[in-house]
């Protein structure tokens, strides 16, 4: 069989150094292409090492990876251990150097839920919107050391959810009052006050979608570009 070259549509692009579980793509291929459990099959054998297809399968043709997904799910690791990051996890977590009040950071991570004009936490894109439905931002510690922050949104701009961070980790510092991300939301274009947090203690863990009946109507909705109200 010929080959012949597949157009890959993803979920959500990451920043470089950032970690995918939950990414989600599709691609249009050819009838009497290979079935989907042997392309995962051949795909575990092409692959490099530091990427794997987990599952495949056969998807509405109104399914779109990126325009039809309702929220995608990032997680953020942080360890605030004064000895550091264990070695395990040094390539998936960040090693703060001050201990961090998790009570304090989610204080001000509240203030930030909801529909925003998130531009001062965002890389300006040419004629992209910067309104953003943020609907979860929550801090907890998973053992005396490690904290996790889950994030979900309807979508994200380019390092909102590591600028997000960099202005939370200010807060549970000490160095910013609650009110201070929150407050950066009047600001119309991206700010130098945040710190971007590394790219390293970020995953996308999970992409959501609508029943099959609703991924049309979905996408669409999602091309519609956005204005802060």
């Amino acid at each position: 069989m010929a080959r012949t070259q597949a157009t890959l549509t993803v979920a959500g692009r990451t920043d470089a150094g950032v970690h995918a579980t939950g990414q989600v793509a599709h691609l249009d291929v050819p009838p009497g292409a290979m079935p989907p459990d042997q392309l995962a099959h051949r795909l575990a054998r092409l692959l490099p090492a530091d990427l794997r297809v987990p599952a495949v399968r056969q998807v509405p043709r109104a399914f779109d990876a990126r325009f039809s997904a309702l929220r995608r799910h990032y997680r953020y690791r942080v360890c605030d251990a004064p000895w550091g990051v264990d070695p395990l996890h040094r390539y998936d977590t960040l090693g703060y150097h001050r201990r961090l009040d998790d009570a304090v950071m989610n204080a001000a991570s509240t203030l930030l839920l909801g529909e925003h004009d998130f531009a001062a936490f965002c890389r300006h894109r040419e004629g992209a919107s910067t309104v953003r439905a943020l609907e979860r931002l929550e801090w907890t510690r998973d053992g005396p050391y490690l904290l996790l922050v889950d994030v979900a949104a309807d979508a994200f701009c380019h390092s909102m959810v590591r600028s997000l961070v960099g202005a939370l980790l200010a807060v549970g510092e000490h160095r910013r009052p609650p009110d201070w991300p929150a407050g950066l939301l009047r600001q119309t274009t991206r700010t130098s006050e945040v710190t971007v947090a590394p790219a390293h203690g970020l995953t996308l863990v999970g992409v959501d979608y609508p029943d099959d009946d609703q991924l049309a109507a979905r996408a669409e909705r999602t091309r519609a570009l956005r204005v802060a109200l």
